[in-house]
């Protein structure tokens, strides 16, 4: 099953956050999935709004049965949110394939292209 998306567009006020939290325990309750993906990449320049905001989400997430997942955090966030002790779980770039097996290229000097 697909997690949900919830985009987080920044600045978020405080004002929101209730609402937002509303909203991923109504995404985890009705969609069925155990995890809700945040993407976090237009939230701005981390703070500790911020932090505040993703525990929170966090909190409610875990209260509905889930949990929240990143997409996008700026390597700021990422140090700010290992610096205050939040673990998040957070999607990663796809892997670069490697060069398949058993091709390998050698050139001698002097020895003419094919």
């Amino acid at each position: 099953m697909t997690p949900a998306v919830l985009v987080l567009a920044g600045p978020v006020t405080r004002d929101e956050v209730a609402g937002l939290c509303d909203d991923v325990r109504a995404r985890l309750e009705t969609g069925g999935a155990r995890v809700l993906v945040c993407d976090v990449g237009g939230l701005g320049p981390p703070g500790l709004g911020v932090v505040d905001l993703l525990a929170r989400l966090q909190l409610a997430a875990r209260r509905a049965g889930g949990r929240i997942r990143l997409r996008d955090p700026d390597p700021a966030l990422h140090a700010l949110l290992d610096l205050v002790g939040l673990r998040f779980e957070v999607e990663r770039e796809p892997e670069q394939r490697e060069p398949a097996l058993g091709v390998e290229e050698e050139v001698e000097p002097g020895e003419p292209a094919v």
